[in-house]
C-alpha cells in the first residue's frame, strides 16, 4: 500500500507526487521549511488537513491574527505555484493558485502572492495580496 500523496501537489524527480511523509509532514511536524515555497506548500497541507494550530505557528508574530477558524466542509482541491523569489537573503515572496470547494458546493481559487521572513532559521508568513 502507497503513503498518502501530499496534499501540497509536489512531484518527485519522476513526476510523481510525493508522499505527505517526505514532502510536507516533516515540516507540520516542526522542522524548519528550507525556504518560503516550502513553508507556503506546507501552510496549504495545513489548510487541507485543518490544521489551526500550524497556520497560527508558521504566522510572523508581527501580523499573526488571534485565531484562526476553518471551515470543515471546505475541501482544498490543488495548488499551483507560479512563482517564487528571493527578494533579499531572508526575505521571499511565493506567488500561487489554491483551488478549493466550498460547503455548499461552489467551487473557488485563491490567487495570492504570499510575503515571507526567516528569522533564526525558520521561515515564516507575513502577509499577501489576493489578486
Amino acid at each position: 500500500m502507497s503513503e498518502p500523496a501530499c496534499p501540497c501537489g509536489r512531484l518527485d524527480a519522476a513526476a510523481r507526487p510525493l508522499p505527505f511523509a517526505r514532502c510536507c509532514g516533516p515540516v507540520l511536524d516542526g522542522a524548519p521549511a528550507p525556504d518560503a515555497e516550502a513553508l507556503m506548500r506546507s501552510r496549504y497541507s495545513a489548510f487541507a488537513r485543518g490544521d489551526e494550530a500550524y497556520l497560527l505557528a508558521s504566522w510572523h508574530p508581527s501580523t499573526r491574527p488571534a485565531q484562526v477558524e476553518l471551515d470543515p466542509a471546505t475541501r482544498w482541491l490543488g495548488l499551483a505555484v507560479k512563482r517564487h523569489r528571493l527578494t533579499d537573503a531572508d526575505r521571499a515572496e511565493v506567488e500561487f493558485v489554491a483551488r478549493f470547494r466550498s460547503g455548499g458546493g461552489r467551487a473557488g481559487r485563491l490567487h495570492e502572492t504570499s510575503r515571507f521572513v526567516r528569522e533564526d532559521g525558520r521561515w515564516f508568513y507575513v502577509d499577501g495580496d489576493v489578486g
